[in-house]
């Protein structure tokens, strides 16, 4: 994206960014010629955490190349990962930061904290996103919208995939369940206030968050543009297997700390 990139070191934490510009001239190529894109209206990071995501980070990266927006970051947290993760996103975002232990929580967290943007855009590493992804979200999502996500589709066509994923997004369009599609959308700094996820929840840690930010304003369904997520957790570990997970977290959510509660690494 010829920004330099910036793996994580210490210093780092202890030392601001550079303050950004309101507005940035966005200049692309696409086959050798030059084009200049509309000016944007706000700035977006864009953060991936990603533990062992060799395999799938590549084309998650490739779709946010092809964004029709120019104002906007991508940061990789690679965290405690054991393959080439670090190598793919090398020379395809702005910011990799590389952490030595596995951590969703602190890898969003610091994702965040080293973000320019004054929107977060969280995205998981095996999930793509439309091309006029940025764009919509950065036209759609109002300061009085405090969390928000996008239509999720399923990357198989089988039936069972589609039907989840049908009632996921009924769910979240109704406000029914305020959750998550692989991407989660929010105000940097209300996400400073509501103090970021919990790095001690493994599970139903989106829906712990967005339960937080809706004190400053309300929830956001934008579903006219779609995410695509792998379906490789119920590939692995069975469709009826995860579903029944899924509702035994929901229910267990109701009644205890989930803080004790993991998800099995699928990769």
């Amino acid at each position: 994206m010829g920004m330099p990139i910036m793996e994580f070191l210490g210093f780092f934490l202890r030392k601001p960014f550079p303050t950004l510009p309101k507005r940035l001239k966005w200049i692309g190529r696409t086959g050798g010629q030059a084009f200049a894109r509309p000016s944007p209206s706000r700035m977006i990071s864009v953060v991936i955490p990603a533990h062992n995501e060799e395999s799938y980070l590549g084309p998650t990266l490739e779709t946010l190349r092809r964004q029709n927006y120019g104002w906007f970051e991508v940061i990789v947290v690679a965290n405690g990962c054991t393959d080439a993760t670090a190598e793919v996103a090398r020379g395809r975002c702005h910011r990799l930061i590389v952490l030595s232990q596995k951590n969703l929580g602190v890898a969003r967290n610091l994702g965040a904290r080293m973000a320019q943007g004054e929107l977060l855009f969280f995205l998981d590493a095996d999930t793509t996103v439309e091309p006029m992804t940025l764009r919509r979200v950065a036209e759609d999502f109002t300061r009085q919208d405090a969390a928000g996500t996008m239509q999720g589709r399923p990357n198989r066509r089988e039936f069972k995939y589609r039907l989840v994923y049908a009632l996921k997004n009924f769910l979240h369009a109704s406000s029914l369940h305020r959750g998550s599609s692989g991407v989660i959308i929010c105000w940097k700094d209300y996400f400073v206030q509501a103090g970021g996820f919990d790095e001690k929840l493994e599970v139903r840690e989106n829906s712990h968050l967005i339960r937080r930010l809706r004190r400053f304003g309300r929830y956001r369904y934008i579903g006219d543009i779609a995410a695509t997520t792998s379906m490789r957790r119920y590939e692995q570990r069975g469709f009826g297997r995860v579903i029944w997970l899924w509702i035994t977290l929901w229910a267990h959510s109701l009644f205890r700390d989930l803080r004790q509660q993991h998800y099995e690494t699928v990769r």
